[in-house]
């Protein structure tokens, strides 16, 4: 992905490399098709690598559970004049939560389950609807399983965006049952879930 690529979503950079996540992927792909119009959607994920590199080091686990990604999307050709994203939007987000879903599923997570919705306003004034999922990941080599948590978050304002990510429901230090384990192991859910919205809060 080039830095000047105006398909992407603006993200902060800045605010992902202190919190220890990683790029680990960007793609520009269809994600849905309406009628006459091809939607493509060119998104940006992030790992939390400064986690996952220390329950390797101190529980011998090395898993990815943490994952956050921000999508713009454009259509082709235009939408036309007499459709409005108001019109849409509903479409949007449901593939949205659909394409959540899978991408839990295709991580390994189990049991998903969707939960409640919350609006927050975003960095560009607007309001997104966030949609929680909730899901079990079974820990490689371990007898155990972590509750995981997650929300997709869908807006309009200078076109469509999608906020996205999951995190450990309860501090993966108790799973791990690691002694004097480093703090980043002992986030608790709502630390999490925090950094969470405020990423997806900061998407433009």
């Amino acid at each position: 992905m080039s830095p000047s690529d105006e398909r992407y979503p603006s993200v902060p950079e800045r605010r992902l490399e202190d919190g220890g996540w990683t790029r680990t992927d960007a793609t520009v792909e269809t994600v849905f098709q309406l009628p006459g119009t091809r939607v493509e959607g060119a998104t940006l994920l992030y790992g939390d690598e400064r986690t996952r590199r220390a329950a390797a080091e101190h529980g011998g686990l090395d898993q990815r559970w943490r994952f956050f990604f921000a999508t713009k999307l454009t259509f082709t050709p235009s939408l036309s004049p007499g459709i409005g994203p108001a019109m849409i939007l509903p479409t949007v987000r449901s593939e949205a939560n659909r394409t959540f879903k899978s991408e839990l599923r295709d991580r390994g997570f189990e049991s998903i389950g969707r939960g409640r919705t919350e609006r927050v306003r975003v960095a560009s004034g607007e309001r997104a609807k966030l949609t929680q999922f909730r899901a079990e990941l079974p820990m490689s080599g371990l007898d155990a399983t972590l509750p995981i948590a997650g929300w997709v978050g869908v807006w309009h304002g200078d076109g469509f965006r999608i906020g996205a990510g999951a995190y450990p429901a309860r501090p993966v230090a108790e799973i791990l049952e690691t002694d004097d384990p480093p703090e980043v192991l002992t986030r608790t859910r709502q630390q999490y879930r925090d950094e969470l919205l405020d990423l997806i809060r900061a998407i433009e």
